[in-house]
């Protein structure tokens, strides 16, 4: 017979798909974790803005503790710990402008930031252990590819579309090197009316690759000439203004699944589908499950698919053999009706008609058609 400590000490655990390298849906408790660097005088003005920060945090939901740590080497080095129920409601907080507001009173105390996030997979020690029992944890780790992926979008104002695209494809790539241990693999960058979406695939260091990129001549001039046609002001020679638009721009990849063919020849697509308000991360898990489902089909044209998401902005990077011309029900992952019926109540409704009708009676080409993004440049490393 089973015990209450035999069981307590076994702890509620999950399957994931080897096809899966990175997923935010697992369901398992969120461990976020961060670097601090504070000015030097400044400890105390940070401890009274976290004091402050974390009153305001403990009401939001998902959220179950914090604590703040301060080094023993280096006085200006802290740490701050947070454990979430799981990955959706911490991205939904972190990508909102309330937590741009929270945040906005340690900028002046804090010389730089580093923020890492980490499902917990398992837990040692008795009270640890009686509460995993009640938790989905894991039952094995996910293999990654080595790639870490990650994307930036922002709006230009109407009109200004096909002067921004120029822009943006006429530039030299920069250098794919970081340093010994990070590589830029691939640049990816799509426009949809005005809305543009830049997805960078990363080896190593992903911070240091972004300031890597940040800094690079190139790159500088061709940001300081999209600056006019931005419908939101930025001066990125100006710290915080550069720290505000960044972190409004972020768009974070929730999903990654590979086939198990391979594709060399592969076309990059981008979709965007903009959820109704509040269902942004639904409908992203809805797409999910839908790739997940259908990596081990041989009919699917689709290699690889990323869905990033942020707010009601859901972005689909899927990798097809075929392209364009690619069978559109099998591109989209909606061969069951129900599933195509399901994602209508989650899109906005400019995005399939009022009714729905993109999507009535199957018309899943002119919904492909509707949600395909224009291609600016998609530019591979030779290094990569």
């Amino acid at each position: 017979m089973t015990t209450m400590s035999e069981r307590v000490s076994e702890p509620v655990t999950r399957q994931v798909s080897k096809r899966v390298s990175q997923s935010v849906f697992d369901g398992s408790p969120l461990r976020v974790v961060l670097l601090v660097d504070v000015y030097d005088g400044a400890q105390q003005q940070f401890l009274e803005a976290y004091e402050q920060l974390c009153n305001q945090v403990a009401s939001v939901p998902g959220h179950v503790s914090d604590q703040l740590c301060q080094s023993i080497e280096n006085p200006s080095q802290w740490l701050i710990t947070s454990e979430w129920e799981s990955a959706p409601p911490f991205l939904a907080w972190v990508n909102s402008e309330e937590h741009v507001r929270m945040v906005q009173p340690l900028h002046s105390c804090v010389r730089d930031t580093r923020s890492l996030r980490f499902h917990i997979v398992r837990e040692t020690g008795g009270e640890s252990s009686a509460r995993s029992a009640n938790r989905r944890l894991q039952a094995s780790p996910r293999i990654g590819d080595g790639v870490i992926r990650h994307a930036l979008t922002f709006t230009v104002k109407p009109g200004s579309e096909q002067t921004v695209a120029k822009i943006l494809s006429d530039y030299a790539s920069p250098q794919a090197r970081v340093d010994d241990t990070t590589r830029l693999c691939r640049t990816s960058l799509f426009m949809h009316g005005n809305r543009v979406v830049r997805a960078i695939e990363v080896r190593g260091d992903l911070l240091a690759a972004l300031r890597h990129v940040s800094r690079q001549p190139e790159v500088r001039a061709v940001e300081e000439a999209i600056n006019p046609y931005l419908e939101h002001d930025r001066d990125l020679n100006d710290p915080e203004s550069a720290r505000v638009f960044f972190t409004r721009a972020a768009l974070p990849a929730v999903h990654h699944v590979t086939s198990d063919q391979e594709c060399p020849e592969a076309k990059r697509l981008a979709l965007y589908y903009p959820a109704r308000p509040g269902c942004g991360m639904r409908l992203a898990r809805l797409l999910a499950e839908q790739d997940e489902a259908r990596a081990d089909d041989p009919r699917s044209p689709v290699c690889g698919s990323t869905i990033f998401q942020r707010d009601e902005i859901v972005v689909r990077l899927i990798d097809v053999r075929g392209g364009a011309d690619a069978d559109p029900v099998l591109t989209l992952g909606l061969a069951d009706p129900g599933q195509a019926a399901e994602l209508t109540t989650l899109l906005d409704g400019a995005a399939v008609g009022a009714d729905g009708s993109a999507l009535k009676g199957g018309d899943l080409a002119r919904f492909l058609t509707l949600a395909r993004m224009d291609l600016i440049t998609d530019r591979r490393s030779a290094e990569a």
